[in-house]
């Protein structure tokens, strides 16, 4: 009986076990429509939703989270010297307001036959745009706005376009006026440079790692497919071509062939931080 009290005291010196430490770098929440950029050791392997992820030499990766994804997100790695591992990550949940966009070209809405073919086509270039998955790492130098302007529509909005609902708005879009540069939102490989029939004179430029960015209704392009541009390239000018109501460029961004918000993504919109400013200044004032 002594003994067995014995070795139940001494139980009760040893260590406890210690939670296993996260191998990978990674952020604790993450918004809808975001890009999450994390790190690992070298040598891992590391995947998300059933996809393995480049992992550069600097142990970068990156992936990007849907308009509609529910958390807790899996983020699975197998690194050499531990064991496999989950790690998750919350997401924020945002709420979707309706937006009614009005004039449109009715054939933009209902197409008839032989545009609804053509559509279809053109759905399929883009999508291939998007299927590179380079070790550039482009996406790393951040991400500056195309144009400045007001934002005239928001990213995950549902559409209502000429009283007939439509998929939920996958950019922003930025009211300017016609003729302004449309710049690159980073440095880049363009994989699509065409006229095509909803987006009218669009721009795919890849950062890297599937990261993408997409500029729409141009009046006129300054690229081509493979020509390497860099951050603040002009490379066209803006205008209202395709399915569109006024002059204005509409910037998506995507990893691969989830759309992501480039609100979530770029520095801070020069509206915002002109507002703080004059916020600052007045409680100065005071």
């Amino acid at each position: 009986m002594r003994l067995r009290h014995l070795l139940a005291a001494s139980a009760l010196l040893l260590p406890l076990p210690q939670a296993r430490a996260a191998v990978l770098q990674l952020p604790r929440e993450v918004p809808q429509g975001g890009l999450v950029i994390g790190r690992a050791p070298a040598a891992c392997r590391v995947s998300y939703d059933g996809r393995d992820l480049r992992v550069g030499a600097d142990g970068r990766f990156a992936f990007g989270v849907g308009r509609d994804a529910e958390g807790p997100l899996q983020v699975r790695s197998a690194c050499p010297g531990h064991p496999p591992q989950v790690q998750h990550i919350a997401v924020r949940s945002r709420t979707w307001p309706t937006e009614r966009v009005n004039g449109v070209p009715p054939k933009t809405v209902r197409p008839p036959p032989a545009i609804a073919a053509r559509m279809a086509r053109e759905r399929k270039l883009v999508a291939a745009a998007r299927t590179r998955n380079d070790a550039r790492e482009d996406f790393e130098e951040g991400f500056v706005w195309p144009v400045h302007g007001r934002i005239s529509g928001r990213f995950g909005s549902q559409r209502i376009y000429n009283g007939v609902p439509r998929a939920p708005h996958s950019g922003v879009d930025i009211a300017v006026p016609r003729g302004t540069p449309v710049k690159a939102p980073a440095a880049g490989i363009v994989t699509l440079a065409k006229r095509l029939y909803l987006s009218g004179n669009t721009v795919i430029i890849d950062h890297g790692f599937g990261v993408s960015s997409v500029m729409l209704h141009m009046d006129k392009l300054d690229v081509t497919p493979g020509q390497r541009v860099r951050q603040g390239q002009i490379v066209g000018l803006s205008g209202m071509t395709g399915r569109a109501t006024g002059p204005h460029v509409h910037w998506g961004m995507n990893w691969f062939g989830v759309r992501l918000d480039p609100r979530m993504v770029a520095r801070e919109h020069p509206a915002n931080t002109h507002r703080q400013a004059r916020r600052k200044s007045a409680q100065t004032a005071d």
